[in-house]
């Protein structure tokens, strides 16, 4: 059993990784298989659905990866101002520094299936709403009232995915770090 969940479990970190730096569709099964080592025979009974299935797990992953780097970050620093400022600049540190660039965004997935496979588009809006979720719990612990809270988290998760895709297509960070000194613009209304 043990070696099943490890084979289903190479296939999930594999996609996933491959669909966030290259994307869904130049991203082929037989990629897959080879970039993870696992049995070629063993995909379809892990993914009796195929790649979609499969696709499915790797946003998830993707998304609980994303969201615990989130919360880690935001947990290490009180002023929600400072804390979402220094998520902003580790992502552009990562992109500047061509460190990583699987686990920042879905951005790519999402752009691409929205249109072709709804429940790709449901499970990256679910991952979106629970980005959007953990910057709204920081703000509310800092004072701000539910309703706006949630706004201002949906536009600082906005300003950061546009600022991610600028920052990938330059290979620079600036797009990233100029969204960070404008979240104490944003936030000041509170402060």
């Amino acid at each position: 059993m043990n070696n099943k969940l490890d084979t289903r479990d190479r296939f999930i970190i594999t996609a996933s990784r491959l669909f966030q730096v290259q994307g869904y569709h130049a991203t082929g099964l037989n990629e897959i298989l080879k970039e993870s080592g696992a049995p070629r025979g063993s995909f379809y009974y892990h993914f009796p659905k195929g790649k979609e299935e499969l696709a499915l797990e790797a946003i998830k992953l993707s998304s609980e990866t994303i969201q615990s780097d989130i919360k880690n970050t935001l947990e290490k620093l009180s002023d929600p101002i400072e804390a979402i400022q220094a998520q902003i600049e580790k992502i552009a540190e990562f992109i500047t520094k061509e460190e990583r660039m699987q686990d920042l965004s879905i951005s790519l997935l999402a752009l691409e299936t929205y249109s072709s496979s709804e429940c790709l588009r449901e499970a990256c809006k679910s991952a979106f709403i629970s980005f959007v979720n953990i910057y709204v719990g920081k703000l509310m612990q800092a004072g701000i009232n539910e309703e706006k809270a949630h706004e201002l988290s949906l536009v600082i998760q906005s300003m950061i995915e546009g600022a991610i895709t600028i920052s990938l297509a330059q290979k620079d960070g600036t797009p990233l770090f100029a969204a960070a000194k404008q979240v104490s613009v944003l936030l000041s209304t509170k402060y």
